[in-house]
């Protein structure tokens, strides 16, 4: 791929931006990060310990990206902070925060499921969210720079067994919304990214919480008849993250194959032709790597 054809391809570049993006080692995390990378951006790739992150940093910089690493909790004040920190060290200034880490837990009823499994997802999806922006907002506000949470599909569906998990993402929306209003007034702005069944290790059955049913079901309730991938979501971040999405704020993005917009298994309709994937730009090492570990010293 040529670098500097699609830092500048049709406008649309993050050159002389610098990024953070959480949970940006696996996964979607890894896509974006090396999509703004590839169009311009220094990208401060965080991830938990445990994580490729150095080795998406080095796999970034071999492309002729700029990336650091900061490996932290950036669901903690002090990760939150440091990371914000270390994007002013080493670049002297932050315009885009992308809140992407994110935990999806096991399937369960809320009378079945774990009080263990609640708090983490508090801690990862909704301190992980509110601790990173708050720390990033009066640097944001002098570059009036912009905000990205990753939500999902699950916020706007009713999914039996994921009431905790979609609780956790419709907090997201609502908190980005508020965020997007009261932030205005100072040029910031912030939108919710929100993904269907992507194909990362979360989605794949036996290496993420869903059953084989369930993973099925997800599926088949796309439009478009398959998963998007880590890519597509990136594509979006990216032209969100950037000037040409200058009047576009407080807004909710479906990523997902049309499946919030439907009901039922259109999935099973699709032809051939529209389950093909776009050929990728990027090189995806690790989207199928699971998590680090999480020690939140609580």
């Amino acid at each position: 791929m040529s670098t500097r054809k699609k830092k500048t391809a049709n406008g649309l570049s993050l050159v002389d931006k610098v990024v953070i993006v959480t949970g940006g080692a696996t996964g979607i995390g890894e896509a974006i990060c090396k999509v703004f990378a590839a169009y311009g951006a220094s990208v401060v790739v965080n991830g938990l310990p445990g994580d490729p992150v150095e080795q998406v940093v080095q796999e970034i910089i071999g492309t002729g990206g700029k990336a650091i690493a900061c490996v932290t909790d950036c669901a903690s004040p002090e990760g939150a902070n440091g990371c914000v920190q270390m994007a002013l060290h080493d670049y002297g200034r932050l315009d885009v925060l992308v809140c992407n880490a994110g935990l999806f837990p096991e399937e369960a009823e809320v009378d079945e499921s774990s009080i263990e499994n609640f708090e983490d997802l508090l801690h990862t999806n909704i301190e992980g969210v509110y601790l990173p922006v708050r720390a990033a907002l009066p640097e944001l506000k002098k570059t009036q720079g912009n905000v990205i949470t990753l939500g999902s599909e699950a916020a706007m569906k009713g999914t039996p067994g994921l009431a905790a998990y979609s609780g956790t993402k419709g907090w997201i929306v609502a908190f980005t919304r508020v965020l997007a209003a009261e932030q205005a007034k100072f040029g910031v702005r912030a939108n919710v990214v929100a993904p269907g069944p992507i194909d990362t290790e979360m989605t794949k059955p036996g290496k993420g919480p869903l059953s084989r049913t369930s993973a099925l079901l997800a599926v088949k309730s796309v439009p478009l008849g398959r998963r998007g991938t880590p890519e597509e979501v990136a594509n979006l971040c990216l032209f969100l993250a950037s000037d040409l999405a200058s009047y576009i704020t407080g807004a909710v993005v479906p990523v997902d194959g049309g499946s919030t917009a439907a009901s039922g298994l259109l999935g099973f309709s699709a032809r051939s032709e529209a389950k093909e994937e776009p050929e990728p730009q990027v090189e995806l090492k690790h989207q199928h790597e699971g998590r680090g570990s999480l020690s939140t010293g609580r």
